[in-house]
């Protein structure tokens, strides 16, 4: 058997990991203002509208699903590399796929169940939503402090648990506005809901640059001769 591994280069995955969901949810917002389903605001301080309202009429209900189910996908093979990375700088994380591979089915549960109505879809959907963002939270937090225990990746590691840290903080305050304004919480919770997932896609658009400057290459190995 010839063992000559074959370099292919994992940017394209990368960049499309973290890059999609974030293309996929502004142009559904665009695309819902243009039609008239949702009023024209900045929904990452007014509040204006949450992600699934963004995604659940018109041509936006056909991107969302367009865009989404194939990231899902995308983010699951994000998080395999991102355990044989950590494995190449000498730290072993075997939980980190896992955490991935759930988070990435909590996004497609709740891309699929976007749209539909009733009480069993919605807390799908919310079952869903909770899943995903909490897992990429606890993985992005994980992988960060595997990076910061990597002496090539301390410094970068060390950014990147700020600002997971941020991330936690903005999840934390939207509890508290909860609690503490209760009448706008619908509100503050859709501007929320814009701040984390626009922190979490810039936590894996900064890994995937890390992953360019460690030079990471996914080696194939050929079958028989």
């Amino acid at each position: 058997m010839n063992t000559n591994g074959r370099p292919l280069s994992v940017m394209p995955l990368g960049w499309s990991a973290a890059l999609l969901p974030l293309l996929t949810i502004h142009l559904c917002f665009v695309l819902s203002v243009a039609q008239g389903h949702i009023d024209p605001c900045f929904p990452y301080w007014e509040g204006c509208s949450s992600i699934s309202r963004a995604g659940r009429h018109g041509a936006a209900y056909f991107v969302f699903k367009g865009g989404m189910i194939p990231a899902a996908v995308l983010l699951a093979g994000f998080w395999w590399l991102n355990r044989a990375w950590l494995a190449q700088l000498g730290q072993r994380l075997p939980s980190l796929p896992w955490l991935g591979l759930v988070a990435s089915v909590a996004l497609l549960l709740y891309t699929l169940t976007l749209g539909h109505r009733g009480e069993a879809f919605h807390m799908l959907r919310r079952i869903g939503v909770i899943g995903y963002f909490g897992l990429t939270f606890i993985a992005q937090l994980k992988l960060s402090a595997a990076l910061a225990r990597s002496e090539p990746m301390r410094i970068a590691g060390q950014r990147l648990v700020r600002l997971s840290l941020l991330t936690l903080l903005i999840g934390l305050l939207s509890v508290l506005a909860g609690l503490v304004w209760p009448e706008r919480h619908d509100d503050m919770e859709d501007g929320f809901e814009w701040l984390l997932a626009l922190l979490l896609n810039v936590h894996a658009l900064a890994v995937v640059a890390l992953w360019r400057r460690s030079g990471l290459r996914l080696h194939l190995q050929s079958g028989p001769g």
